[in-house]
């Protein structure tokens, strides 16, 4: 089954974007997920095709209308969720995106000026989703940043299953770090432990490396793993 992803923007020059290279490119061009992006000026309002008005209330910058958005999200609505990229939003996590990725596919709102009428919102039950605690100018790039996350975990994108569950976030934990050749490089040397062809101490040296990455640099990871009835012993 392909996965679908429909991207309502005013930017439509901005996708495929990096999307288009990598795995993530040969993915979609051997149909493993697909790429519809339309327009949402194709739905403005007179010769100008405009989008957004001033907001009730007062205040700097432009809103996008309700109408004019409701119109372009009904032209691709379907059983897939609707998300809306925005500071607002709760965060992404690779929970979200794992789930994303074993479902049909996502429409993909972004949102352009200060922002989207929340009438649209609350009318198309679109989830609110933030990728970070910070504004950026639009949704085009938090769409793709999501898309990357779930892309990667289609079946047959990454080269090794298990690339998908080593890495951070997935335990609730960071990832331990990594080495590779040369084994002595600008006088560090590479963890004996790692040479040391023994498995199970290369496993316990990994899991003790992401305990204290994710302790020193995300302790509210680290509570949350420790408070885990699944975690490992």
């Amino acid at each position: 089954m392909t996965w679908r992803a429909d991207i309502l923007t005013i930017f439509p020059g901005m996708f495929p974007g990096p999307l288009g290279e990598s795995l993530a490119g040969k993915a979609l061009a051997e149909q493993t997920w697909s790429l519809k992006v339309t327009d949402i000026r194709d739905f403005g309002l007179g010769r100008h095709r405009s989008v957004d008005d001033t907001p009730f209330g007062g205040g700097a910058g432009m809103v996008m209308r309700p109408d004019v958005l409701d119109a372009a999200i009904a032209s691709v609505a379907d059983e897939r969720p609707l998300i809306v990229l925005t500071p607002r939003g709760k965060p992404l996590t690779q929970a979200r995106v794992r789930t994303l990725a074993e479902g049909p596919g996502a429409i993909l709102l972004c949102g352009r000026f200060e922002g989207i009428d929340q009438r649209v919102i609350e009318a198309r039950q679109a989830e609110e989703i933030s990728i970070g605690d910070y504004v950026l100018s639009g949704g085009e790039l938090p769409a793709l940043v999501l898309m990357d996350a779930v892309i990667r975990l289609l079946p047959g994108v990454m080269g090794h299953a298990e690339s998908g569950v080593e890495e951070s976030f997935s335990a609730p934990l960071l990832e331990y770090p990594h080495y590779t050749r040369p084994a002595v490089w600008a006088d560090r040397a590479v963890p004996d432990v790692l040479t040391s062809g023994n498995h199970a101490a290369i496993a316990a040296w990994r899991q003790d490396a992401a305990l204290r990455a994710t302790q020193t640099r995300r302790p509210d990871l680290y509570t949350q793993y420790i408070a885990s009835p699944a975690r490992a012993p």
